[in-house]
């Protein structure tokens, strides 16, 4: 059964950042694309990155491209997201996603 858990959220001030995590089990990890998506207050599911199995190809919404970073580290089975220069509008509940499966989220907040 996939099981993801996010976290890392939090209150943050514009201009700052945060790092998300999501712990990953119940499949093979290091085999299939990961994704994170975001839901701000009263809006729908957002796609907001993508990264290959291996780690080398990724992708990104034009909303956070180039302030926003997807990795992956394979050998702990976690999927990361820095957030960097965060602006208001970053701020919602964010999941990582696979098999069309999301996890509980982590609420990220940006406000000054």
């Amino acid at each position: 059964e996939v099981h993801l858990v996010e976290s890392g959220g939090g209150l943050v001030q514009p201009g700052e950042s945060l790092r998300l995590s999501c712990a990953a089990s119940g499949f093979t990890f290091a085999s299939v694309w990961m994704y994170w998506d975001r839901q701000a207050p009263g809006k729908g599911l957002e796609w907001i990155s993508s990264i290959h199995p291996g780690g080398g190809d990724t992708s990104y919404a034009a909303s956070v491209k180039g302030r926003f970073t997807i990795s992956r580290d394979n050998t702990k089975n976690i999927l990361y997201l820095q957030l960097n220069s965060l602006k208001a509008e970053d701020t919602g509940m964010y999941y990582c996603r696979t098999h069309g499966v999301r996890g509980q989220g982590t609420q990220v907040t940006v406000s000054s």
